[in-house]
């Protein structure tokens, strides 16, 4: 089985490298994790990676936590999405569920045990959902509502955002998308 994939998103070092560490001593080899201190960078890196879970902070500068949730829910529909925020203001809170869909807002700081708790519980919810998509294309190929190569094209999807989408230019040449 392939390791899953979380993001992690804090404008403080400390906190990702801590969290970083938590997570690692847990789940070992069975976690790939990629942290980020900018949210607006880890949304661009959103346009070319998928993960399975990311947890951000909520008040960062240049784009707070929900904006960015926001953002790569816009992305990636179908990422699982903690906050991890100092903040326990209840407005907050009922933003980040009503707006952003969030699975858990935890506070800051963490207890160990009830941080792996909740980061388990969100990755078998990941599974749970992707299992789901993958027996509902399925289905679909089944009563020939979804042909073969559109499921495939779902699945690869899924792993690699646009890895099916083709820019083609007026001569029929492959467009490569502009280097950032």
């Amino acid at each position: 089985m392939e390791p899953q994939r979380i993001l992690l998103v804090d404008d403080e070092p400390h906190v990702l490298a801590a969290l970083q560490r938590a997570l690692r001593l847990h789940f070992g080899q069975a976690l790939r994790i990629e942290t980020n201190v900018d949210a607006a960078d880890a949304l661009l890196r959103a346009r070319a990676r998928t993960w399975d879970l990311v947890i951000s902070d909520y008040r960062m500068p240049r784009m707070n936590g929900l904006e960015f949730l926001r953002g790569v829910r816009a992305l990636q529909p179908h990422i699982v999405r903690i906050v991890l925020s100092a903040s326990s203001d209840l407005s907050t809170i009922m933003r980040a569920v009503n707006e952003v869909g969030v699975f858990r807002y935890l506070i800051k700081p963490w207890v160990g045990e009830q941080l792996i708790e909740h980061v388990s519980a969100a990755l078998r919810h990941a599974q749970d959902m992707a299992s789901q998509r993958e027996l509902a294309d399925a289905m679909r190929v089944q009563r020939g509502e979804l042909g073969a190569a559109a499921a495939e094209a779902h699945r690869l999807e899924q792993f690699e955002p646009g890895i099916t989408h083709v820019d083609w230019g007026p001569n029929g040449e492959v467009l490569m998308p502009p280097l950032e």
